[in-house]
């Protein structure tokens, strides 16, 4: 579905003026449509419903609370990646004993917390992160599930920065490796081995290299049960990606065919980590033109948002959609920018908008990695986020204040 489409003109979030959100709760502002994110969560569950599976949400998409409340009470499990945020799924309603924690860098705090919360499994990068985890579990007198997250170093054709499948990148155990760390895990006291998993990258829209790197994990995983070590579980990851200019991903349905009809008959059960494709859609950014900067060279529309509240076209050149909230026909090409101090701080290049000081626009496709990647750079205030559901907008997130992004701080006596 398009959630966001207009209405005698004007650019609307379900059946609710985008305009009437900017007047009630100000820009900048993130707006996200409760039936956009019900309905891709659904179509991702249902694509593999032929299969003992478990749909976990990436959290690091969006970790917003409501966000996440709305995923849990759908049924939804979780991927983490911090202790932080299994504080958010568990403050959202999430349960525990859905959540899988990936990274490679989990700290003996987190993995306290993560055991007694009582999640899923840990997803194990290294093997001193494995032998750290054994005796943390050790120590609190728990036993923890793990799963190695395999490096099969497949390249997943995406923006290098987003790349986490060659074996040059940080992420996972080397494939030649994760044997022998099987059976270390195996000897350990206090872990047991349920699982095996990877994930090659984000924003994938090729089937080919989901397929290829699923096609060793379970060279392996055939290998460990031969071997007698027998696993409940494959995590194939997330980074499905989705349209955000001339992309043409995989539809889910498609991607799910793929995969499914690689595992076979196998008796493991499936997790997923989409995250993207979950929300990526269902959110924009709306912002105000503040001044029209019209030269020679090349036109500016300085906005109020900026790349603290929308950091992906500055770090990864990212192209996001922008529309005008109220329909115009003509104009002139302007770079659209905000007021952060560097010349980095760009939202969109060459778009051709009719425009006046106090116009409203809307940055589009940015549900995902959109206000969990926000800063407070130049001590700017992160924005507000609404929900719409039908006619009825919500406030999930208040914006920031000065006050509240200085209190914590002290002055020298």
């Amino acid at each position: 579905m398009n959630p966001f489409d207009y209405r005698n003109g004007a650019l609307h979030a379900e059946t609710v003026p985008l305009a009437r959100i900017a007047e009630r709760y100000g820009t900048p502002c993130y707006v996200y449509s409760r039936a956009a994110l019900t309905e891709a969560w659904r179509s991702f569950d249902a694509a593999f419903t032929s299969r003992d599976h478990l749909v976990c949400y990436a959290v690091k998409a969006n970790s917003t609370l409501a966000v996440l409340n709305l995923f849990a009470r759908l049924g939804s499990g979780f991927d983490i990646v911090s202790g932080g945020e299994l504080q958010r799924v568990l403050a959202a309603g999430g349960d525990p004993r859905k959540v899988v924690f990936s990274g490679v860098g989990k700290t003996a705090e987190e993995m306290r917390q993560a055991l007694a919360a009582g999640i899923l499994c840990f997803n194990v990068e290294s093997e001193g992160e494995l032998e750290r985890l054994d005796r943390v579990a050790g120590e609190v007198g728990r036993t923890a599930a793990v799963s190695l997250r395999v490096n099969p170093d497949v390249d997943p054709r995406t923006h290098p920065y987003i790349a986490t499948g060659l074996k040059e990148n940080k992420f996972g155990i080397a494939f030649d490796d994760a044997l022998g760390l099987y059976q270390k895990a195996r000897s350990m006291r206090h872990v047991a081995v349920t699982g095996i998993g990877c994930h090659i990258g984000s924003q994938l829209t090729d089937v080919a290299p989901f397929v290829a790197a699923l096609d060793r994990v379970l060279e392996l995983a055939d290998r460990l049960s031969a071997g007698g070590i027998p696993l409940a579980h494959i995590d194939i990851g997330g980074g499905l990606g989705i349209r955000y200019r001339d992309e043409s991903p995989p539809a889910v349905a498609d991607y799910a065919h793929a995969l499914l009809e690689r595992l076979g008959n196998r008796a493991l059960k499936l997790l997923l980590e989409p995250g993207r494709a979950l929300v990526g859609h269902a959110g924009l950014l709306l912002t105000r033109v503040e001044y029209l900067k019209h030269g020679r060279d090349r036109n500016f529309a300085v906005v109020d948002a900026a790349m603290n509240d929308l950091m992906r076209p500055a770090l990864y050149d990212a192209w996001h959609e922008v529309l005008p909230v109220t329909a115009a026909v003509g104009g002139r090409i302007y770079e659209i920018v905000g007021p952060v101090c560097e010349s980095g701080d760009f939202l969109a290049r060459a778009r051709t908008l009719a425009l006046n000081d106090g116009s409203l626009l809307a940055i589009m496709t940015a549900g995902a990695y959109g206000m969990s990647m926000s800063s407070n750079y130049n001590t700017r205030p992160r924005a507000a986020e609404v929900m719409v559901d039908g006619a009825q907008m919500h406030l999930i997130r208040e914006r920031e204040t000065v006050a509240e992004l200085i209190a914590r701080e002290r002055l020298l006596p």
